[in-house]
């Protein structure tokens, strides 16, 4: 299932040649679909079959950093494109929205679905209820919200379930470890779908969806560069402490899944006005709409993973596995660009295992445990060329340090007013943030702003008096400029001016396309 090296999905193209040609002690080698490293031996001559002209200008660091007889060839495009969708499909965000909106609206009307008939489901329903700690005897409402899903959500269960390969085992881990039942597994789907990154409404963040204030008496600190709510492995430890807290209060799982979404006193007010009943199904018409959703939607979904394979679920399964993975940790400043080039490892992959990092940069903090995740055999590979590595990096980020946010602590948001001649980008660039964390924040689904406005904010470093102080506000008549260097994008450009996006640097220069010239000038702020 899980490919050695770079732990690849597919291998789409394979090594070519001969028996023969390989006794003439003439290699041609085929590119993979990953940046792949070949160890030549003095004798032995190595062509590419088809040779990129741009080649020379994209070598990774890794044959640089070391003065040794190796060979990294680029990444087919066609293959980099497959393997993006594939991605995208699978860590598509919005599986998290469509997840809470359908705990919100479901109905619980009787849904008809002939491939699960009820005397079938009763007797699934039962077995499951002689295995686990939680109460799953059946009822009408458990059945409409199982057919619910299986009837409209199988696609994304389905996506869920190829997730569930790589998050499981790192959750199971840390619930054994708290004496907690290994089915909570299924909570973080309910809470997160299991996105690192997913953001509700109200500002809960992470797998386990903490709250600012929660997470910093869990010891999640938030910063310019890193939210630990959004650290897989510290954010499931914090939550398995919570959890088993919440059950020594409740000492009942499914009040113990009630209190989590809704708080204790919520489920403490619900036993009060149910006579003291401790039940959950009794007490569920007493609880918030979105808690009398939330248990249904986790016993669903618990039903549907211990059934998948009589469901007929095919999912596609992660390239990477988490113990196939390991960390290091990091002694300067790392940018995930530098981190690419050096390991071969592609940045939708580095942003997947390390999605605590905001802006794509680990920070180097006195005393702080700042880590690298990486998949086991890249790992090698850095630790042997750390030294290097380290002197690389912190040549490049000379350069571009004007435009790297300061490292502060992330207060707890604050609310911003609208004033005359705001807008989104400009608002953004004030803070440290993305336009699309604000219009997140505050659930806007355009770019329109009403003057008086209140928006709610993150902010991420103190770049208010600094706007002030250099008056290099996003509107200033004399613009910013930045000249092209080779292996820019226009997003690798944009992520180094925070407020800047793709689109802003389009407009701004009358660019279409992603068509850059080493040497050109582009205009990085309105003006």
């Amino acid at each position: 299932m899980i490919k050695r090296g770079i732990l690849v999905v597919f291998s789409l193209l394979a090594l070519s040649g001969s028996a023969q040609e390989k006794k003439s002690k003439k290699q041609v080698e085929k590119a993979n679909f990953r940046v792949q490293i070949f160890q030549k031996s003095r004798d032995t001559e190595i062509k590419l079959a088809e040779p990129d002209p741009e080649f020379k200008n994209r070598i990774p660091i890794s044959a640089v950093v070391r003065d040794s007889s190796v060979v990294a060839l680029k990444d087919l495009p066609r293959a980099r494109t497959i393997d993006s969708i594939w991605k995208s499909e699978l860590l598509n965000s919005d599986l998290f929205e469509t997840i809470h909106q359908g705990i919100l609206e479901q109905d619980y009307s009787e849904v008809v679905y002939k491939d699960l008939p009820t005397d079938t489901l009763k007797a699934r329903l039962k077995d499951l209820n002689s295995r686990t700690p939680f109460n799953i005897e059946y009822n009408p409402i458990l059945e409409s919200v199982i057919k619910s899903y299986l009837k409209r959500n199988k696609k994304a269960m389905e996506r869920l379930m190829a997730l569930s390969d790589y998050y499981f085992p790192l959750f199971e881990q840390e619930l054994d470890k708290y004496n907690i039942p290994l089915e909570i597994k299924y909570l973080a789907i309910v809470e997160s779908a299991l996105n690192p990154r997913a953001r509700s409404r109200v500002g809960a963040t992470g797998l386990w969806q903490f709250m600012f204030a929660t997470g910093k008496m869990h010891d999640l600190d938030v910063s310019s560069y890193v939210d630990e709510r959004m650290d897989p492995v510290k954010s499931t430890e914090a939550a398995a402490r919570y959890l088993a807290a919440l059950y020594k209060t409740f000492g009942d799982w499914d009040l113990v899944l009630a209190s989590y979404n809704s708080g204790p006193g919520n489920v403490s007010k619900a036993i009060r006005r149910s006579g003291g009943s401790v039940d959950y199904w009794d007490l569920r018409r007493y609880l918030p709409r979105e808690t009398a959703g939330y248990v249904p939607a986790f016993l669903a979904t618990l039903y549907l993973f211990e059934y998948a394979e009589e469901h007929n679920f095919q999912p596609n399964r992660p390239d990477v596995a988490y113990f196939e993975t390991d960390t290091v940790r990091v002694k300067k400043m790392l940018d995930f660009e530098h981190i690419s080039k050096i390991t071969g490892v592609d940045k939708e992959m580095l942003q997947f295992l390390n999605p605590s990092y905001k802006l794509d940069i680990i920070p180097f903090v006195k005393g702080e445990n700042y880590t690298l995740r990486l998949p086991r055999p890249s790992t090698g590979i850095f630790v042997a060329n750390e030294a290097a590595i380290y002197q690389y990096v912190e040549n490049e980020l000379t350069e571009k340090k004007e435009g790297l946010p300061k490292y502060v602590k992330a207060e707890d948001r604050i609310r911003y007013r609208v004033r005359s001649g705001d807008y989104l980008g400009r608002i953004a660039e004030k803070y440290g943030v993305g336009v699309s964390e604000i219009k997140r924040w505050n659930n806007l689904r355009s770019n329109t702003l009403r003057i008086g406005q209140y928006l709610t904010i993150h902010p991420r470093r103190n770049a208010v008096a600094e706007n002030d102080r250099k008056g290099n506000s996003s509107n200033n008549n004399n613009p910013k400029t930045y000249t092209v260097k080779n292996g820019d994008s226009l997003w690798s450009i944009s992520k180094k001016f925070p407020g800047v996006t793709v689109q802003n640097l389009r407009v701004w220069n009358e660019v279409s396309g992603n068509n850059l010239r080493p040497g050109m000038k582009l205009k990085v702020s309105k003006g």
